[in-house]
């Protein structure tokens, strides 16, 4: 299809102008074009069906921009799925008016915060806007602001739990919010257990409100000073779980499990047991139910009379058993926290799977049918809060 006269003198003229991105409003049947002078638009006068004449427009913008008459190429549209576009073909993908192809520049690592300027204009998108945010350069540049605000502001209508816990961790991100909106947002969490593991995700050892140190947090900080200085790991993790930050996170991952809404919240909760408790299981996720893990637990730290079968891997300059029995001659009575912190560096699959074979369950039912497994570990939490 041909465009009419006025459109095509216009959109040349609008491309001979060289814009730095161009947008179509399809519903509105308007081009824009943005310039270091401000935002121009050409407002089409269609001479036939709306789909194809729109064709014939992306046509016109693709063949000055690439050479190539086809719109978007087929064969752009692949490269740019597999990561393969070239940085310096980023500039041209946002001048032809394709969502899919400012799409692409979106998530290439080569995007710079100038063309993350551009293609933010051309298509504000919730998607987009984490996907630069996982781009450490656009996150330092004064677009990383301008994005985190989006995503907070648009929180409210994510419906899927894991793209709300993804966008609270890209939006905690070092200096994209300032404490006051850090501040409400954990408010808001409360009862939002998808925001509280976005929290504990992007800053576990810097979470809002702060509890008290354990009781006993001092002493054992003080016993193991030696410990700590010869880089027994072992012993800075205990030192971590009963500072006030350690407790804040226990606690706040407690809430978590409390009343988990879907499988993937219950998942991403052993995830983050795992993680923070990972250096006392470097072999990671054993796949082990509840019973299995506390045995697993108590021999570990030989109080089951007898060695752990599974094999313990050096941490450090010792193994990690002679760091644990280390701490033991300081502090036996750390036994019990010992075991736990075992225990809860093995939270995995294997704690669903025998209860919960079905992962469309979710809800009141799912909670009741996990609680053979969820159970133990708030009591195995509640020991490292003392």
């Amino acid at each position: 299809m041909e465009l009419s006269s006025e459109d095509n003198l216009r959109l040349n003229v609008l491309l001979a102008n060289r814009p730095q991105a161009i947008r179509i409003d399809e519903s509105r049947l308007i081009v824009y074009g943005l310039s270091e002078r401000g935002e121009a638009k050409v407002t089409l006068n269609p001479t036939g069906a709306l789909d194809a004449y729109l064709r014939a427009v992306k046509e016109l913008i693709s063949g000055h921009i690439l050479g190539s008459p086809g719109g978007y190429p087929v064969y752009l549209r692949r490269w740019t799925r597999m990561g393969q576009m070239r940085d310096q073909s980023l500039e041209q993908l946002l001048m032809l008016g394709e969502s899919e192809a400012v799409v692409a520049a979106v998530g290439s690592p080569g995007l710079t915060p100038e063309l993350a300027r551009r293609a933010w204009w051309a298509m504000e998108d919730a998607e987009n806007a984490r996907r630069m945010l996982r781009n450490p350069t656009i996150v330092a540049s004064t677009m990383g602001p301008v994005l985190a605000d989006y995503l907070l502001e648009y929180l409210p209508f994510e419906t899927d739990h894991e793209t709300m816990m993804e966008s609270v961790r890209l939006v905690l991100q070092p200096g994209l919010l300032s404490d006051e909106k850090i501040l409400e947002l954990w408010k808001r969490s409360t009862r939002k257990q998808a925001y509280l593991v976005g929290f504990l995700r992007a800053r576990p050892d810097d979470l809002p409100e702060p509890l008290q140190p354990r009781a006993d947090a001092e002493e054992i900080a003080t016993a193991l000073a030696a410990e700590l200085s010869a880089g027994n790991a072992v012993a800075g993790l205990l030192v971590r779980v009963t500072s006030a930050a350690g407790q804040r996170f226990l606690k706040t991952l407690s809430a978590v499990l409390d009343k988990p809404p879907n499988q993937d919240i219950v998942s991403a909760g052993f995830d983050l047991l795992r993680g923070y408790f990972a250096v006392l299981r470097p072999e990671g996720d054993p796949n082990l139910a509840i019973d299995a893990l506390l045995a697993d637990g108590e021999a570990f730290v030989g109080l089951g009379g007898h060695t752990s079968a599974r094999a313990i891997e050096e941490v450090g300059p010792e193994p990690m058993r002679e760091q644990v029995q280390r701490i033991l001659e300081q502090l036996p009575a750390t036994a019990p926290d010992l075991v736990t912190m075992r225990l809860l560096s093995g939270a995995g699959y294997g704690l669903i799977r025998p209860l919960l074979p079905d992962p469309t369950t979710l809800g009141s039912l799912m909670r009741r049918k996990l609680t053979p497994a969820i159970e133990p570990l708030q009591a195995q939490i509640a020991q490292l809060l003392g």
